[in-house]
């Protein structure tokens, strides 16, 4: 618990201008990330869309990003196989995740998804992810927005800065095997070992207990490191 503190604390701390929380309401938030890579944007645009490739495995249900798949058509799914238990004395099945359906596909350009993520899973909320891409003189650059909106059980001002860190981290990932530019820092640069893993928890999903009240950040927090 308190490792998951000290990552969330370390990326607020260090974030850079090109990752921000550009809004809030009574009803909603929306972050903004951006980056600039070397690569042209059809690497930039292939590596997107497999997620496996650059995806924070901790931030998974599964506990490893080589389970996610992403198929770039309007109505495909960014998602994520949940493999069977290896345990000979359970009898299990293979399960899956949605993250986020695609609602637009324009190769080497734009991708925008729809789905809430992480903790924002269990709430009535819509949220939309844009990811824009554009030549510049140092590449490409890459902008990465979030747009959240619908009722939560969350305060606004704490969850925003806790997705937009975990945001941060994600397009992090993308653009360190691209060449980065500029852009945001992982806030383990370097050290896997400081970031928050499915397995410090039992990597079971409760599904029956949800919670009757606002949720603290702490346990949003504590829902994105298990993936949920």
């Amino acid at each position: 618990m308190r490792a998951i503190l000290a990552a969330l604390a370390a990326c607020a701390a260090v974030q850079p201008l090109s990752a921000e929380v550009v809004s809030t309401s009574d009803s909603g938030f929306v972050t903004r990330d951006e980056a600039v890579v070397e690569a042209a944007p059809k690497a930039v645009w292939l590596a997107l869309i497999s997620p496996a490739r650059w995806w924070k495995s901790a931030h998974t249900w599964s506990g490893d990003a080589a389970n996610l798949t992403l198929v770039p058509q309007a109505g495909g799914c960014f998602c994520e196989k949940i493999p069977e238990d290896p345990d000979p004395a359970k009898i299990t099945l293979e399960g899956s995740v949605e993250h986020m359906r695609i609602i637009q596909s324009y190769p080497e350009t734009a991708l925008r998804m729809q789905g809430a993520l992480g903790p924002l899973q269990s709430e009535p909320v819509i949220g939309i992810l844009t990811i824009a891409i554009s030549e510049v003189d140092e590449g490409t650059k890459i902008v990465w927005e979030y747009n959240v909106g619908g009722s939560m059980r969350y305060e606004i001002g704490q969850i925003s800065e806790a997705v937009d860190g975990v945001m941060t981290q994600q397009l992090s990932g993308l653009a360190e095997g691209l060449g980065r530019v500029s852009g945001p820092e992982s806030i383990s640069e370097g050290d896997e070992s400081s970031e928050p893993n499915e397995t410090e928890s039992d990597g079971s999903a409760d599904t029956d207990a949800e919670p009757t009240e606002a949720p603290s950040v702490q346990d949003a927090i504590d829902a994105m490191a298990d993936g949920k």
